[in-house]
């Protein structure tokens, strides 16, 4: 039976917070044709690859604001990533499937700086610094792992302070079944679990549409995401 911090699997305790904690994101680095596909197939590649890198400045300005050390593990390795977030930590990401390259980024962070890793993806530019805190403080105070439940059926962020590989392997990345794959994992290995609030990651219009509701009803700054929305709203999506 999976443990968890909290009494059930949608219940809110209390958490010690802060903790001793880094963040680790996940990103590509922002090429027409190679970034963000599906939102592309949707606005357009130019358009697509605008929102990431303005997803990836917004990001590293908020998480500067946090407190917590960032590193950036970017694809592809000979891209120019630090150029986009300067004075701070970038790492090129190994070959392999997703959850190889994220299990290989987490050490590399662990064996660094030796703090517990929450780590991200570049597609959730939004993600609530309360939400980084009471990560941290679920594994200073207990768990062995923190998940925020995406709503896609994926997950925005997973916090870990040891390696854990078998969350990682044999997942079906891109898929609605990727959080509950986890958890599955995490309670067959005996893992005390701790489950953020969700939130939408922007893969595709939905997404985006989410984002835009947030950014409009004053949820969330995020000036450069902005910008670029801005540009958007006289295209065929935003008419």
């Amino acid at each position: 039976m999976r443990r968890s911090t909290r009494s059930s699997a949608t219940s809110r305790t209390s958490v010690r917070q802060p903790a001793a904690a880094q963040v680790l994101v996940m990103a590509k680095y922002p090429s027409p044709g190679e970034v963000k596909t599906r939102l592309a197939a949707q606005i357009g590649a130019e358009a697509a690859c605008r929102l990431c890198a303005a997803f990836i400045r917004d990001l590293a300005e908020r998480l500067s604001a946090v407190g917590f050390p960032v590193t950036w593990a970017f694809w592809p390795p000979a891209a120019p990533f630090a150029e986009l977030v300067p004075g701070q930590r970038c790492v090129p990401q190994v070959d392999g499937d997703l959850g190889r390259r994220m299990d290989a980024a987490v050490r590399e962070c662990l064996a660094t700086r030796g703090t517990a890793v929450l780590t991200l993806g570049a597609d959730a530019p939004h993600v609530a610094a309360d939400c980084l805190r009471e990560a941290a403080g679920a594994l200073g105070g207990g768990a062995d792992v923190v998940l925020g439940p995406a709503i896609d059926g994926g997950y925005y962020l997973i916090g870990l302070g040891a390696p854990r590989p078998e969350l990682f392997r044999d997942v079906a990345w891109g898929s609605s079944e990727v959080l509950e794959t986890t958890l599955a994992r995490a309670g067959d290995a005996g893992l005390r679990v701790h489950l953020l609030p969700p939130t939408f990651d922007v893969d595709d219009e939905a997404g985006l549409d989410a984002l835009r509701a947030l950014l409009d009803g004053g949820g969330v700054a995020l000036p450069c995401t902005a910008a670029v929305l801005e540009g958007l709203r006289g295209g065929p999506s935003y008419s």
